[in-house]
């Protein structure tokens, strides 16, 4: 399969499997409204696909707890604490997303136009957490 096509279709998977978890038709109750999906990478047999999972919810807790309302730099420990539950949640949200993943690769398969189907399995995205935490210490070392 050409590049062009595989990047195509990946998108497509990523697209069918973020319309399913927004409908609400993953039921688990650890896969929450604020996780995305950042981007699929699929084989190119399409036999595997590894779909890369982050959370809004993570991202805003950490904007919340970096800075306080009097403009105070938060804590060391304060930020150790969030970024430790961002883990968590992000954890336990691939957790659901894993163990549904039989379910969302049938409702793909219906939808797609492939011969296969590939097998989907999550993995935690904390790329975006890392960027953020760059900004907040480049924003602190100009005061």
């Amino acid at each position: 399969m050409d590049e062009i096509r595989q990047r195509k279709l990946e998108d497509q998977i990523r697209e069918e499997l973020s319309s399913l978890i927004l409908a609400g038709e993953v039921k688990d109750p650890r896969v929450g409204p604020f996780v995305s999906l950042t981007r699929v990478e699929a084989a190119r047999d399409l036999s595997f696909a590894r779909v890369f999972v982050s959370s809004f919810a993570a991202a805003a807790d950490a904007s919340a707890s970096t800075g306080s309302e009097a403009g105070e730099a938060a804590s060391p420990g304060s930020v150790r604490a969030s970024i430790s539950s961002e883990d968590a949640a992000i954890d336990r949200a691939v957790e659901g997303l894993n163990h549904a993943a039989g379910f969302m690769q049938a409702r793909i398969g219906k939808r797609l136009r492939t011969r296969l189907t590939p097998k989907l399995h999550f993995v935690a995205d904390r790329g975006i957490r890392a960027g953020f935490e760059m900004n907040e210490r480049i924003k602190g070392l100009f005061p």
